[in-house]
């Protein structure tokens, strides 16, 4: 482990001599970010972000590499740290110090104290502008750090989870400078929410437990976007795919979809595999682990891992043992036992790489973007959460269009007319 703070530049990573085969993964990366190097480009010529100071909460992954990298080449002063402990991709983290000049402090499997010091590290950079992936940035900042809030021009948060804590303190007066909400673009949560955590999501579970997907009851607490993308890849590996909610109009949804829908008590005696992506807390609780089959594999994909209540589970279980890397064999009073994944935490970006950089592209684009939208227009904003701009949103779902090849119609002269009329009829 380095942990150089004596040199210009700080940081604090696990080995610096990952740094080549973190350089190599990062290129990878961005051969599949087509949108994202394009406004890399216009950053470089233009510098919009000239002179800021920028502190970013992300999963430290190959994707975020080149959005760290665009935000720099924009003219930016960039420092980052991990927005989950066990999300850092430590070859990443060695490659952005040692190749890239980037301050990063990020170890994957870090415990709570480094994880909320490295939090720490990136607001001793007195930042302009926050970017954050599940609010702990800004919680930070508004609880230990308020003297730096006179800097702030505004941030993003780039996640459901965070966005509803952001939204929360809106409503309770306590947020004291402007959010762009880039999970609420369209270009973000219909793709990567869908289409990432769906397939990325599996990745995880199946790189953790090898075991076979097809044939086994698949239980998906939460029908959101991520919900949605998740039940969509489960059922194509030939799973029995169960959903529980607490929203009618998504419970509703999913039987249209053709999925099952019950209660988490009833789903709890018959799911083989678990995973939440609700964004709550205490989703699958006592209860339902005293219910669970022997050798349930249970999951979480939504940010926190407090949509599991591990400590129930550690207060119930008679013995716990490591099994696999990611595998914790819970054995309870029945002598059933439990296989929790990755602590509890982000299945999709501990045991596997996160979402593929095809679909991340868009929600880096929409980052990078929204940071210049809030220099350009930072007098305009007040102390809320903001959407993305449709003309932003639009802007990146057609430069995604143009690197697939795709071309679409645009209206004609007398369509435009007829759309705003209210005289002409049938």
């Amino acid at each position: 482990m380095t942990a150089n703070t004596q040199t210009p530049l700080r940081h604090h990573i696990k080995d610096a001599s990952l740094a080549e085969a973190g350089r190599l993964r990062v290129e990878w990366a961005s051969k599949e970010m087509p949108v994202l190097r394009q406004i890399r480009e216009n950053f470089s010529k233009e510098k919009p972000l000239k002179g800021l100071r920028i502190g970013a909460c992300l999963h430290v992954t190959t994707e975020t590499a080149n959005l760290i990298t665009t935000l720099r080449d924009g003219g930016a002063d960039v420092a980052l740290c991990a927005s989950n402990p066990l999300s850092t991709q430590d070859d990443v983290a060695a490659h952005l110090v040692h190749n890239e000049g980037i301050s990063v402090f990020a170890i994957k499997g870090e415990d709570n104290e480094t994880y909320y010091s490295h939090i720490l590290s990136v607001l001793d950079h007195a930042p302009h502008i926050t970017m954050d992936d599940g609010a702990d940035l800004v919680s930070v900042l508004h609880t230990k750090r308020r003297e730096l809030l006179s800097n702030i021009i505004g941030g993003t948060e780039e996640t459901t989870t965070g966005v509803i804590r952001l939204r929360s303190m809106e409503k309770d007066n306590t947020l004291e400078y402007p959010i762009i909400a880039v999970n609420d673009a369209n270009t973000k949560h219909l793709f990567d929410n869908r289409y990432g955590t769906g397939q990325s999501t599996l990745d995880g579970i199946l790189r953790a437990t090898n075991t076979l997907i097809c044939g086994k009851y698949f239980v998906i607490a939460g029908y959101g976007w991520c919900g949605k993308g998740l039940a969509m890849r489960a059922k194509g590996h030939g799973a029995k795919v169960i959903i529980t909610e607490i929203d009618p109009l998504k419970a509703l949804e999913a039987v249209m979809d053709g999925f099952e829908v019950m209660t988490m008590k009833e789903a709890a005696k018959i799911g083989d595999i678990f995973c939440t992506v609700t964004g709550n807390i205490n989703v699958i609780r006592k209860e339902h682990f005293l219910l669970m089959k022997n050798g349930a594999i249970v999951s979480n994909s939504g940010h926190f891992n407090v949509e599991i209540c591990i400590p129930a589970l550690e207060e119930i279980a008679v013995s716990k043992r490591t099994t696999r890397s990611f595998v914790e064999e819970y054995t309870l009073p029945n002598e059933r036992t439990i296989n929790l994944l990755a602590e509890g935490r982000l299945i999709n970006l501990a045991s596997a790489e996160g979402h593929p950089a095809l679909v991340m592209d868009m929600s880096f684009a929409n980052q990078a973007m929204a940071a210049e939208y809030l220099v350009s227009y930072s007098k305009e904003f007040k102390k809320k959460v903001y959407k993305v701009p449709e003309k932003i949103d639009q802007k990146i779902a057609l430069l995604k269009l143009r690197t697939l090849g795709v071309k679409i119609d645009s209206l004609t002269a007398e369509q435009k007319e007829y759309l705003a009329s209210w005289q002409m009829g049938t």
